[in-house]
């Protein structure tokens, strides 16, 4: 038997030593037991309170909340799945790490596989994994607390490796990767990073494909894609409860089709055209990627005391003290384009110079689809300002419409251009390359990326004039006189010059150092080095803009985000078991921290409830309107229907106010009639003047629901609610004659069951978004059970495919070890 090689296996080590130290030495708050503040993950904390409650006292799941607009579930909350075995690797491949060290560490991990399955020298792998993983969106995201999205980013690389292997013909191995990796992609929870991974991929195969058939290889492809889809099959299996909850309930989320027929020119059959677009990259902004303050940087940076605002200020005789405000909030903001907030997406002047360089030196289809990938990302992240091609993608490629801010699709460019780059170095690195090619290549590619960076440095003001859209409206709303708009510009044009100045640096030591490889006067081992030191102080200070020690507090604080006022503690008092609160001293609909303590009307949530959004559009806000008005709510028909006991607004002196609301309607309520309505458009219109307590508007296909039941109720009639569960609703009433009940719960119809005295019966919608019933006559008990057999049977499914991977991995890895044991004998 072969003695065991240290030294083999030196390079991966010392990777994992590396990309250790850079985590900890970014996040070094973590080692004083620091944590991360995150407004995602604040307003998380609001929404899955009452999940999270839930799941500690009983340990189950409840699968729906209703302390989210009014009610929805919680599949893409805070549900845990965990039938699905593979998804515990997670903590291997993050080696424990605390958040978000763990996401960092895996963005190194998962790229560092990738390259070496693409015959990477180690060494030079590791200088790659650092390239892609300090790329600034990956850091901006975190800062914003979006954690899925950044662990499935993590897991990209790693996926890309095992598709790239089964395609080289080493299909158990590479089947078995990309299932593994697959899996826990899609258990990061992201749909729209996996959305993203499947483009690249489809694109990578199109490329095979091509090959496969210029070189008569076309039954191993067949082969490869076999093994492949039996491996996403795996993956899918695995995570089949989330993806079948996800599936079934995205049909009725604002990613589904609208009833409504108007504005049909916005509508796709997912999300509105100009909510998919609001987050569009400027097409003179995609320099970025080069110059990170090209477009003034982040909407919330800052300046220096030494900036042309600070100058003007003084000068115009404003204390200090006004000087350190300003600049630290600068108005109009520093960013001059039109998204509605950013941070720019920088890949470092280092990893786009050696991009162009790849464009140049590498050969074969792999660099013409990572060039495919790159240019798609960046086009359809143009969106609304190229519309055209935008719109095509979202008519005509199935599912693509499903997802918002087309920003995000420049991690395709983030991941693509990385991985050229580095193929380009691992050329430049290659002793039998013809020194002249290099040298020539490397001189275009020198050329183009200093000469951008030159235009700029020297003529800044040729192509862009630094007024922003919303400067006017800025000078107006804070009446701002014009010298101190200026000064702003002014800035703005000297940011762009000092990070211009900045990339001309970092890309003149590269060519240099790549210079000096090529003619072999230092060494490799020397050059990955100093690679790795350009890398690291290239992306670390620009990083450090977005996600600093700043960004760090106590534990404690952070475990423990939000006091409640004295308005939330007043009606914390109330014993009622359900009723709801609107909060309008936060934007309601873009809160989830009243949730915290009480069942919202409002929320934060990107799949909300596609009626209830047209509900807020058309009836709620009315309301809303009306009540800010009159502060009664005697005409607000739709917050007393949702069961809003209270309302908190902000008196005189911006202090919260709970209004007890005593026109809400209850937990329940029968009605004395029905109005019915042809469909969707008629349905919401009838609520604009309405009376809930007397009529309940049921459009005509629930009509047979209705079989059985006579106008009118009798003034005994009664139905209350004696216990509440987010899962569970149980009532008693009372009635005369057969009646007809409204509940001041959303209706969706897969999951929830009503039974009368333990028997199953019919439900239906009333009033857009509620539930209602027929009830008959007598005394009886009524409960409302939230049970979704896509839960029960998806977790079933999820397990016997889990064990299944595991057992053939087990198998595998055994089967390898015996038949290393017999070659070596």
């Amino acid at each position: 038997m072969k003695k065991f090689n240290f030294f083999a296996t030196l390079p991966y080590v010392v990777a994992i030593v590396i990309f250790l130290i850079i985590t900890l030495a970014y996040f070094t708050p973590l080692l004083e037991g620091k944590r991360i503040v995150q407004s995602d993950i604040i307003q998380f904390s609001g929404m899955s309170k009452e999940i999270v409650d839930f799941r500690t006292k009983t340990g189950q799941e409840p699968l729906w909340t209703n302390s989210m607009f009014g009610g929805m579930p919680a599949y893409q909350i805070s549900t845990k799945y965990t039938s699905n075995l593979i998804g515990y690797l997670d903590t291997i491949f993050t080696i424990g790490l605390p958040h978000p060290a763990n996401l960092v560490f895996l963005y190194f991990l998962g790229f560092f596989i990738l390259l070496l399955v693409m015959r990477v020298n180690p060494w030079l792998a590791i200088t790659g994994a650092i390239g892609f993983a300090l790329s600034s969106y990956f850091f901006i995201i975190i800062d914003a607390g979006h954690n899925s999205k950044a662990h499935a980013i993590g897991y990209m690389a790693p996926v890309i490796a095992g598709i790239i292997l089964t395609m080289r013909g080493k299909y158990l191995w590479g089947g078995i990767i990309t299932a593994i990796f697959l899996s826990l992609e899609i258990k990061a929870n992201h749909p729209q990073i996996t959305y993203y991974l499947g483009m690249i991929a489809l694109i990578m195969g199109i490329a095979e494909l091509i090959d496969s058939i210029r070189f008569k290889k076309f039954v191993p492809f067949l082969k490869s894609l076999g093994i492949l889809v039996i491996a996403a099959i795996f993956a899918v299996l695995t995570n089949i409860t989330s993806l079948w909850a996800t599936y079934e309930y995205g049909k009725y989320t604002i990613r589904g089709k609208s009833e409504l027929s108007s504005a049909k020119a916005d509508r796709t059959s997912g999300l509105d055209r100009s909510y998919i677009t609001q987050w569009s990259y400027g097409v003179g902004e995609t320099m970025t990627l080069l110059i990170p303050n090209f477009y003034g940087g982040a909407s919330g940076g800052k300046l220096g005391l030494n900036s042309e605002l600070a100058k003007a200020l003084r000068s115009n005789n404003q204390p200090e003290n006004v000087v350190k405000y300003y600049t630290g909030q600068p108005i109009p903001p520093l960013y001059w384009g039109n998204q509605p907030g950013t941070a720019p997406v920088y890949i470092g002047a280092v990893i786009f110079f050696l991009f162009i360089l790849g464009l140049i030196v590498v050969k074969g289809s792999v660099k013409w689809w990572l060039l495919a990938a790159t240019l798609l990302s960046i086009m359809l992240a143009w969106g609304h300002n190229f519309m055209a091609f935008t719109d095509f993608f979202l008519s005509y490629l199935p599912g693509y419409n499903k997802f918002r801010a087309v920003t995000m699709i420049l991690v395709i460019a983030e991941f693509t251009m990385p991985l050229l780059g580095i193929l380009a170095l691992k050329e430049m690195f290659d002793p039998s390359r013809d020194k002249k090619k290099l040298f020539k290549a490397l001189q275009i590619a020198f050329y183009i990326t200093e000469g951008l960076c030159l235009i700029f440095i020297l003529f800044p003001g040729m192509f862009l004039d630094f007024i922003g859209p919303y400067d006017n409206s800025y000078a107006k709303q804070y009446e701002l006189p014009d010298w101190l708009v200026q000064a702003i510009q002014a800035d703005r044009k000297s940011l762009l010059i000092s990070d211009a100045l900045r990339s001309f640096i970092f890309i003149l030591f590269t060519g240099v150092l790549l210079w000096l490889v090529i003619y072999q006067k230092l060494k490799q081992q020397y050059a990955y080095i100093v690679l790795i030191v350009l890398i690291l102080a290239d992306m670390f200070m620009v990083d450090k803009r977005y996600l600093n020690n700043e960004n760090f507090t106590s534990r404690s604080k952070v475990e423990n985000p939000f006091t409640p006022s004295p308005a939330d503690e007043q009606i914390l008092k109330d014993p009622d078991p359900d009723y709801r609160v609107l909060n309008l001293t936060v934007n309601p609909f873009m809160d989830a921290t009243t949730s915290y303590f009480h069942k919202s009307i409002g929320g934060y949530h990107g799949a909300k409830f596609r009626r209830y959004q047209e509900l807020i559009d058309a009836g709620i806000n009315k309301d809303i309107s009306e009540f800010s008005k009159t502060i009664n709510t005697d005409n607000t028909s739709v917050l007393n229907m949702l069961n809003t006991k209270y309302i908190i607004f902000p008196d005189n002196n911006r202090q919260p106010v709970a209004f007890p609301n005593q026109n809400a309607m209850g937990n329940a309520w029968f009605v004395f009639g029905v109005k019915q309505v042809e469909n969707a458009d008629a349905e919401i219109k009838a609520l604009t003047d309405f009376k809930p307590d007397s009529i309940a508007i049921i459009e005509k296909r629930f009509a047979d629901e209705l079989k059985g039941y006579s106008m009118g109720k009798d003034p005994s009639d009664s139905i209350w609610l004696i216990s509440y569960a987010p899962n569970q609703l149980d009532y008693r009433y009372k009635t005369k004659n057969t009646g007809l009940a409204v509940f001041s719960e959303i209706y969706y119809p897969k999951g929830w069951n009503a039974y009368i005295d333990d028997k199953p019966a019919p439900h239906f919608r009333a009033d857009y978004v509620l539930r209602a019933m027929v009830l008959p006559a007598g005394e009886h008990k009524l409960v409302f059970k939230f049970e979704p057999s896509v839960y029960r049977m998806g977790e079933k499914i999820s397990l016997i495919s889990s064990l299944i991977l595991i057992v053939t991995v087990i198998c595998l890895v055994v089967f390898e070890i015996l038949n290393s044991r017999k070659k070596q004998a």
